[in-house]
């Protein structure tokens, strides 16, 4: 008879591993594979412990794998679970004994019978031994912080004493952090509409339209989201539609711009009458742009294109204004994105950056003489940001650094570069990491 019965938070623990495993085996971001997951009423819990468990991966398997003869001889799922109750035991209020119990029930759901007696005999040691365990493991600062070798070293040599504090901004929980639209509200009047609903926020004094939650909440307990009136969107990222400088008229190309965030904001900026043009290489991140815009009530044109051969879908007539919100490592929002640490390949570097400056040329093609195109990425690497900048101004004469506030003007602890300015994650603004450069076309080129 089929075992219908399972210790309590055993199919949390299963579905968990299954994300974890999905993301280390077979190379799935997490979103995609906690979206690939069977609805439960167990969600919630299943994205937190998976999540969880990609932030902290780094640090727990080398400690799990000192338990095992042989580690590669696991299937890769119950490494998983093994992992994921590790962190459980570490990082949560559970009873670590409910939890190895959970977990002998898991790995029965996930493996069978066969696996039990394993999880049971190494999660047992583990809750004897892990204070030593972790101690083998922490003298190492990139096992300690759970972070890739590669990636803490990039990160000191970039940023210097700076370091320890990125790494631990990218294991904190980031906040839910909303953008009001200034147009309809005021972030101080919604921060009142929040507490009437019973939610503790607070509005953010260097960015005038963002407020901050004490504890995130589902969306539809937000006051007027469903009408628009507000969107989920980091603080750092509200500084690009500003940093456009675009007036009622001007006629505007969001470059790169699923799932559409900062087009909302443009047009929320721009007001009824707004020429905002949105593309996007892949159709259905194009159709979250449509139904995010829907959902703000702010019309765009949206084409499917790639900037790096705008004649996949423009006209010809040149933008006054060009946001590229480029594509990159994503080195910025680790403590939203995890898996990050574990997807991300120094050798994904070159790459990334040659696409950056081809989006870059493709983009300036399309600038009006006069006309400000402002470059951001989500990446805390100089070779992503001022270093595609610099490579691209060389090559483009046609092209200079624009005016742009200086750091201290865009947000506590921002950091002015040689061109451009550079948000980073655990400082005192909180926000994740960003950078701006500003760009300006002075003649036609060539």
């Amino acid at each position: 008879m089929a075992r219908t019965r399972w210790a309590p938070g055993a199919p949390a623990l299963a579905a968990a591993a299954r994300v974890v495993d999905a993301v280390l085996a077979n190379g799935r971001s997490a979103d995609a594979a906690l979206a690939e997951g069977e609805p439960s009423e167990d969600r919630s819990a299943v994205r937190a412990i998976a999540l969880g468990t990609l932030r902290w991966y780094l640090r727990l398997a080398p400690a799990l794998e000192r338990l095992m003869k042989r580690p590669a001889g696991v299937a890769s799922a119950v490494r998983a679970l093994l992992v994921v109750s590790a962190h459980q035991i570490e990082y949560s209020r559970n009873v670590p004994e409910q939890t190895v119990h959970a977990a002998v029930d898991a790995a029965r759901i996930l493996a069978g019978e066969r696996a039990t007696g394993l999880v049971n005999a190494v999660l047992r040691r583990y809750l004897a031994e892990h204070a030593e365990l972790l101690a083998q493991v922490d003298p190492e600062l990139a096992r300690r912080t759970a972070h890739p070798a590669w990636l803490v070293d990039r990160l000191r040599a970039a940023w210097g004493d700076s370091c320890e504090r990125i790494l631990a901004g990218n294991n904190a929980h980031p906040p839910m952090t909303l953008r009001v639209d200034l147009s309809r509200v005021s972030a101080a009047n919604y921060v009142n509409q929040l507490q009437e609903a019973e939610i503790e926020a607070r509005s953010i004094q260097w960015c005038e339209s963002a407020v901050t939650l004490d504890r995130p909440v589902p969306v539809g307990r937000l006051p007027g989201f469903a009408e628009g009136r507000v969107s989920v969107q980091d603080a750092g990222a509200q500084l690009a539609a500003p940093l456009l400088a675009a007036r009622a008229g001007t006629r505007v190309l969001d470059a790169c711009a699923a799932p559409g965030g900062k087009t909302g904001h443009i047009l929320e900026q721009l007001g009824e009458g707004a020429d905002v043009t949105a593309v996007d290489i892949d159709p259905s991140r194009v159709e979250r742009i449509r139904e995010n815009l829907e959902r703000l009530k702010r019309p765009a044109h949206l084409s499917v294109g790639d900037v790096r051969e705008p004649q996949s879908f423009w006209d010809g007539r040149p933008f006054e204004r060009i946001l590229v919100d480029a594509p990159c490592s994503s080195t910025g929002v680790i403590r939203r994105h995890p898996d990050i640490k574990l997807l991300r390949r120094e050798s994904d570097l070159p790459a990334l950056a040659a696409g950056q400056l081809a989006i870059l040329a493709g983009a300036a093609r399309m600038l009006a003489v006069g006309g400000r195109l402002v470059y951001c990425t989500c990446s805390v690497l100089p070779e992503e940001n001022e270093g595609v900048v610099q490579r691209f101004l060389e090559g483009a004469p046609e092209m200079t650094p624009g005016e742009m506030p200086r750091a201290a003007a865009l947000a506590p602890g921002a950091r002015d570069r040689a061109i451009g300015v550079q948000l980073l994650p655990g400082a005192e603004a909180g926000t994740d990491g960003f950078y701006y450069a500003c760009l300006e076309k002075t003649t036609a080129g060539t």
